[in-house]
C-alpha cells in the first residue's frame, strides 16, 4: 500500500525516543519498534542520534505516525534520549550539545521550507512528557534570530 501524501504542513512536532543516554539507537531500531506495533514502519520523519547525526525516517511529504490527529499535517522529529539512566520512568532533556545544534539547524531549514510552520513538543498535543523540555520557549529563540 502506498504512503499517503500530506497536503500541507503546519506543525513540526518534536519527540524523544524515551531512551537513556547510554542507548544510541537510530532509524533502524525505531523502524523495527514501530513495525512491531503494526505500523508501516518508522513513524518519524527525522531522527537525531546522540552524535548529532540526522537520519531520515519517512519521506517529508507523507503522513507520519507520531502524533494522533496531527499526522496528516505535521513533520515528526525524534531526539534519541529523554529518560534518566537507570530509571526509564524519570524524564530528562539529556540531549547532547551536538543534538541541540543539529536540531536547531534542522528546524531552521524546515521553517524556511514551510513558512509559518509552528514548532511544538509532542506533549502539547498528547498526554506525555515527551520531549522533556519546553519546545515553544526553545523555538521562540529561533524565530527571534
Amino acid at each position: 500500500m502506498p504512503w499517503k501524501l500530506r497536503k500541507y504542513t503546519d506543525r513540526l512536532i518534536i519527540h524523544c525516543a524515551a531512551t537513556p543516554p547510554s542507548m544510541d539507537i537510530g532509524v533502524k531500531t525505531i523502524n523495527r519498534w514501530h513495525k512491531q506495533r503494526g505500523w508501516k514502519g518508522v513513524g518519524y520523519h527525522k531522527i537525531l542520534r546522540r552524535n548529532g547525526e540526522i537520519e531520515n525516517g519517512r519521506p517529508l511529504d507523507v503522513y507520519g505516525a507520531h502524533a494522533r490527529r496531527y499526522n496528516g499535517r505535521s513533520i515528526g522529529i525524534c531526539l534519541i534520549g529523554g529518560v534518566q539512566e537507570g530509571d526509564h520512568k524519570k524524564t530528562e532533556a539529556n540531549y547532547t550539545s551536538t543534538q541541540w545544534q543539529s536540531l536547531e539547524r534542522l528546524i531552521r531549514n524546515l521553517m524556511d521550507r514551510f513558512p509559518g510552520v509552528k514548532v511544538i513538543g509532542h506533549k502539547e498535543v498528547s498526554q506525555t512528557a515527551c520531549p522533556c523540555f519546553d519546545v515553544t520557549s526553545w523555538a521562540s529563540t529561533l524565530q527571534a534570530s
